[in-house]
């Protein structure tokens, strides 16, 4: 598809009738069909710096010469409306192609291949968010919290094909200006990427995207095929886990009298905290292009203290995952999953109190989205319109910013991006505890991004 890709690229892009002479004898070789180049030329044309290409007016599937990738990187360099990051890789490519850019008459002058190694993306994050949550027949509680996030996310280039990369974040808390976590290093990866597959080794996010479980593990997987068809990934590690069921475990932590953080442990035992993982899965169409796209995921824990059931039997947590959705244009897709766990038991009965008779072994989620708010583009927006039910079983690590884990209800969204490189998004969340006993939970979440 890459090539493809590219090589509409360059049809649409072809710098006047003297190239179409020129390509006919053309003295340079092809960028062989692995070549970095065609994954930066993707992305460029993805962020709308290279335009103009439509697949519907060209049939091609063969190597781009080095010549016609000049061609390209030579358009991509007359940009000056561009991100740091596109603007790097721009860089990379016109020192790849110094020599064919120079034939062009484009002169590229104190550049060496690979002197962009170390790329430092980043950036910081304020978060508001504000749960109001009422027992039956009693008062409102309420939780606040105003964060301040700084993350940079450096990415060093190995060779051709692999690169590692890491996450660093800090946090602070403003309403008492206090360092709530120290400057840490949150993920740490290797990744190499090839014409047919990429494979990860270290610590990273398993899964995102309308995904029941958005968390970081130690370990490796390897992904296999095309993400505009059909794609499959299969993984193994231990992740610690990142489960907090917010609202929904504050209610439980009061009703039993008990700290949240003991819920939280108990419920993570379930869930998905300190665990061995396995899963596997298969997807079609995930890059959402027009049409049908949906994919089925099968994730196995195995705590260290496996899970007893009512008849003494022990269990680790497997769960199903469907995925399905439908992309209308390039504005608006439907889409939503159902999974299931085969851990049946309410959580709070293995706590020693019947509170959550409702069915914690089920999680699904239905969402419309319209649009969305691009960092790079000054007053693009989106919004969203879900409905969850996230059975604590069923959910390892929740994906949203409203609805915890425990909790049932409707949460709608927006993202506006006000300058380039400054997005705002606001959240709203009106659930109930399931089988919580009429337990109503509201939750309201405000954020703002600086990405450099």
């Amino acid at each position: 598809m890459k090539k493809t890709l590219v090589s509409a690229l360059t049809t649409a892009l072809v710098v006047g009738a003297a190239s179409t002479t020129f390509a006919a004898a053309n003295p340079f070789s092809d960028v062989p069909a692995d070549h970095w180049a065609y994954d930066a030329v993707s992305q460029l044309a993805a962020d709308g710096v290279i335009e103009g290409y439509g697949d519907s007016t060209y049939r091609g599937d063969r190597n781009i010469t080095r010549y016609e990738m000049a061609q390209m990187v030579a358009r991509a360099m007359a940009k000056s409306d561009v991100s740091a990051a596109d603007k790097a890789m721009i860089d990379k490519l016109a020192a790849e192609f110094a020599d064919e850019l120079n034939s062009l008459g484009v002169r590229v002058a104190n550049l060496e291949k690979h002197a962009d190694m170390v790329k430092w993306n980043g950036k910081l994050e304020y978060t508001y968010t504000h749960d109001t949550y009422k027992f039956d027949g009693d008062t409102d509680h309420k939780n606040k919290a105003n964060d301040l996030l700084f993350r940079l996310e450096p990415s060093a280039e190995v060779n051709d094909h692999w690169t590692v990369n890491a996450r660093i974040d800090g946090k602070f808390d403003m309403s008492e200006d206090t360092l709530k976590d120290n400057l840490n290093l949150k993920r740490a990866w290797a990744q190499g990427d090839y014409k047919n597959f990429s494979v990860r080794f270290g610590r990273f996010s398993m899964y995102g995207n309308d995904s029941i479980n958005d968390t970081e593990m130690s370990g490796a997987d390897l992904k296999l095929g095309n993400d505009n068809k059909v794609s499959g990934v299969i993984g193994a590690g231990r992740t610690s886990g990142t489960f907090d069921g917010g609202a929904a475990t504050e209610d439980l932590a009061n009703r039993l009298g008990m700290t949240k953080r003991t819920v939280t442990t108990r419920l993570g035992n379930i869930v998905g905290a300190n665990d061995s993982v396995f899963y596997v899965g298969v997807d079609y169409n995930a890059a959402r292009n027009k049409g049908l796209f949906g994919g089925l995921r099968f994730f196995r824990y195995a705590a260290g203290d496996k899970f007893t059931d009512a008849n003494g039997k022990e269990k680790v947590n497997n769960i199903w995952q469907l995925k399905a959705g439908y992309q209308f244009d390039k504005n608006s897709a439907l889409h939503g999953y159902f999974a299931k766990s085969n851990v049946k038991e309410s959580n709070a009965a293995l706590l020693g109190e019947r509170l959550y008779e409702g069915k914690q072994d089920k999680s699904w989620n239905i969402q419309f989205d319209y649009k969305g708010a691009q960092a790079a583009n000054k007053g693009t927006w989106g919004a969203w319109l879900g409905y969850r039910y996230l059975g604590y079983n069923a959910t390892p690590a929740k994906t949203w910013d409203v609805i915890d884990e425990g909790l049932k209800g409707w949460a709608i969204g927006a993202n506006y991006t006000f300058m380039k490189n400054i997005v705002g998004t606001l959240q709203y969340g009106d659930n109930k505890l399931i089988g919580g006993h009429g337990t109503k939970v509201k939750q309201f979440f405000g954020r703002v991004e600086w990405f450099f």
